[in-house]
C-alpha cells in the first residue's frame, strides 16, 4: 500500500519524496522498494508534529513547500497533490493549504467521521468540525432528513500543504482545547491565527484503506488502473 502512495507522489516530478515513519517495518520496506526514509520519533500527536521533524532532520528551507500524503491513500490523484501545493504557491498569506469536495448525501452530512469545513469568501477555512456545519437552524430544526441549501456543505480532503516556515512555528505550538475536543489537528493551527487555504474540488480522493475491508476494494482498483 504505501509503494502505490509512494509511487502516485513519483508521478507528479516532485523534487524530493521522503516516507516518514515511526515504524522499523515500515522504514525495512520502504527502503527494500527503493524509497528515501526518515525514522521519527514515536511521540508525535500527529503527523504534522512527524513532517516538521523530517524538515529540520533534512534542512528544508523556510520557503520550501510540502505536500503530507497519508500513507493509507493508494488512490489519490496526482491531480488534487497540485492542487494541495498550488494552494500555498497562490496565497503568500497562507501557512497551510488543503482540499474539500461537496457533500451531497445526508448520511454525510451528519456523519461524525466525515469531516466538515465552513469557508470565508476568499478560500479561507473558518472551522472544521466534525458536527454538520454550517449548521442551518431552519432546515435541521425539523429533524436532519436533509442538506442545506443554503450554504455550501464541504467535505475536509485530509490531505495537506505546509510552508516549512509554519511547520517550525507549529512544533513549539501547544495542543489547543478544539483541537482536543475534535480530534483535528489543523484546528490547532487556525487557534493560532493561521490561515489555511482551501480549495473545493469535484474530483473525490480515491477510495482509502481504513479497514480490513477496504483492502479488496482498493486492490481490484488498482487492477483494473494496471
Amino acid at each position: 500500500m504505501i509503494q502505490h502512495v509512494w509511487e502516485r507522489a513519483l508521478d507528479t516530478g516532485a523534487n524530493e519524496i521522503v516516507i516518514a515513519t515511526d515504524d522499523q517495518r515500515i522504514f525495512d520496506v520502504a527502503r527494500a522498494f527503493g524509497a528515501e526514509v526518515v525514522m521519527t520519533a514515536v511521540t508525535h500527536e500527529n503527523g504534522t508534529e512527524r513532517i516538521a521533524e523530517v524538515a529540520e532532520k533534512l534542512g528544508w528551507a523556510d520557503d520550501v513547500v510540502v505536500v503530507n500524503l497519508q500513507g493509507d491513500e493508494p488512490l489519490i490523484p496526482k491531480e488534487l497533490i497540485f492542487a494541495t501545493a498550488k494552494g500555498l504557491l497562490n496565497n503568500s498569506q497562507a501557512g497551510m493549504s488543503s482540499l474539500c469536495v461537496p457533500i451531497e448525501s445526508v448520511e454525510d452530512g451528519f456523519d461524525p467521521n466525515v469531516v466538515k469545513v465552513v469557508l470565508d469568501n476568499q478560500g479561507f477555512a473558518m472551522y472544521f468540525s466534525r458536527a454538520p456545519i454550517p449548521w442551518d437552524r431552519d432546515t435541521y430544526k425539523g429533524g436532519t432528513g436533509t442538506l442545506t441549501s443554503i450554504a455550501p456543505v464541504y467535505r475536509h480532503v485530509g490531505m495537506y500543504g505546509y510552508r516549512v516556515s509554519f511547520l517550525r512555528e507549529y512544533a513549539s505550538m501547544e495542543m489547543t482545547a478544539l483541537e482536543q475536543a475534535e480530534c483535528l489537528e489543523q484546528l490547532r493551527a487556525l487557534c493560532y491565527g493561521v490561515k489555511i487555504h482551501m480549495t473545493p474540488v469535484d474530483q473525490p480522493p480515491g477510495h482509502g484503506v481504513d479497514t480490513p475491508d477496504d483492502v479488496s476494494r482498493v486492490e481490484q482498483t488498482l487492477l483494473k488502473l494496471n
